[in-house]
């Protein structure tokens, strides 16, 4: 049976590069996918779009394709990533001026657009999913909306003999789903196998937690080397079924619990988890343990696919002031505490204006809100107060004030630090599907 060994590059924008390399040169893999689009990223990037049309895609495309097009071109390993975020074109003709610097002749490169579906969302009654209101009621504020589109346009590059396919927001399975329809030619109604694909899509999409990034807890769960952490790889045949295994001598671990909590995450539904190109039911998942850093993938089926898309829609929503500062040695916990009750207090006397504060001593009540029960006093501590504000100059304030602590507050206070930033909030809103349609164009190296 016909088998395709897939890659996964990065699980998120800022990932690390050498073990896509490795997959690269050692991983006797067919394609290599890089998932580095969140839902907040894409709105940032239009953000620097807006400011530099020549801008948007993701800030480590080059560096990305610096380190791997060479081995890739090599073996005749094609890439598939969402790194073009707002501006995939834009991210399509960098990739083209990095291999002509490396030398790297007849490159195909495509960009595949079409998700940016603001234009739409502006002109008509689109509800918000999260709160009240409709993207309308946004007003301005409105900076991006982008659809989440499925393998439609990846599989038209790949048959177009696309070498790279840079797209900009697709579903984050779609990236290893596309390859697998290019190359076992399946239906785009076949729902059965586009929900086993899916699955292997999801496994894949987070690329280290798989092999044991995040999984790991010690004493619990105990994962070997994680400073060289290896990616994943699935072998995948056409009838959906898979192995996942990594580079031989990498670091982490391949474990059938670290598959299922990969499995469920971001999930709200396993048996309905609802992708542009089909329903995925994910509840006849099974793994089981061929050998060390061997597991198999078996199970999974589909549904139809909605009659709509999910659009994400970025918006300017507020601004974020926030101040920290340490405390250490005997009574460092009282310091803090005093601390905080200072910055409190001054921001109630001149009047700083915030819809949200949090006044926290991080290790004692930062995550945990209610602090819990203090077996033993702390032998440091860190002040952080943070506010949401409608202005930069209220979100400045914030911070000031807590650097006012260095001569006006406790002994012993040090490490102070302060920024002021500008939020970019994330809503979601549905469209009809027959409103989104990919776009493919082609750049030559």
């Amino acid at each position: 049976m016909k088998t395709i060994r897939i890659g996964s590059g990065a699980g998120y924008s800022g990932d690390r590069i050498e073990p896509a390399v490795e997959l690269a040169e050692r991983g006797d893999i067919r394609y290599l996918g890089f998932e580095c689009l969140a839902e907040r990223t894409i709105a940032l990037a239009q953000v620097q779009k807006l400011r530099d049309p020549s801008l948007g895609f993701d800030p480590l495309l080059r560096a990305r394709m610096e380190a791997v097009l060479r081995p890739c071109a090599a073996a005749g390993i094609r890439i598939v990533t969402n790194m073009g975020a707002a501006n995939p074109r834009a991210a399509a003709l960098a990739t083209a001026e990095v291999a002509r610097r490396l030398g790297l002749r007849g490159l195909r490169i495509a960009a595949v657009s079409g998700d940016d579906v603001l234009d739409v969302v502006r002109s008509g009654h689109y509800p918000l999913l999260e709160r009240q209101g409709d993207v309308a009621s946004l007003g301005d504020a409105v900076l991006s909306a982008n659809a989440y589109m499925g393998v439609a346009g990846i599989v038209e590059a790949l048959r177009e003999g696309a070498d790279v396919v840079i797209t900009g927001r697709v579903g984050d399975p779609a990236l290893f789903v596309g390859p697998l329809v290019h190359e076992f030619g399946w239906a785009l109604d076949d729902w059965d196998i586009l929900g086993k694909a899916t699955v292997l899509g999801h496994l894949l999409e987070c690329a280290g937690q798989v092999t044991g990034g995040y999984f790991a807890d010690p004493g619990y769960k105990d994962v070997p080397d994680l400073a060289r952490l290896g990616f994943p790889i699935a072998e995948v045949a056409e009838d959906g079924s898979a192995m996942l295994s990594k580079v031989a001598r990498s670091g982490g671990r391949l474990s059938v619990a670290a598959c299922k909590e990969q499995l469920l995450y971001e999930l709200l539904d396993p048996a309905a988890y609802l992708r542009p190109d089909v329903t995925a039911d994910f509840s006849t998942v099974r793994f089981a343990e061929l050998g060390p850093d061997r597991i198999s993938v078996s199970g999974g089926t589909g549904r139809p696919r909605p009659d709509t898309l999910k659009v994400s829609v970025g918006y300017a929503d507020s601004c974020v002031g926030e101040g920290q500062i340490s405390y250490a040695g005997p009574g460092a916990l009282a310091r803090g505490r005093l601390a905080l009750d200072i910055v409190r207090e001054r921001l109630r006397l001149i009047g700083v204006r915030a819809s949200e504060t949090r006044f926290e001593l991080i290790g004692v009540n930062a995550v945990r809100l209610t602090g819990g029960v203090e077996r033993e006093e702390p032998a440091e501590v860190r002040v952080r107060v943070v506010g949401r504000t409608e202005s930069m100059e209220e979100a400045l304030r914030i911070g000031n004030e807590v650097e006012t602590l260095y001569t006006n507050g406790p002994a012993g206070g040090g490490g102070a630090w302060k920024q002021a930033r500008k939020v970019v909030a994330v809503v979601s809103t549905l469209v009809a599907r027959d409103l989104v349609r990919p776009l493919v164009s082609y750049e030559a190296a």
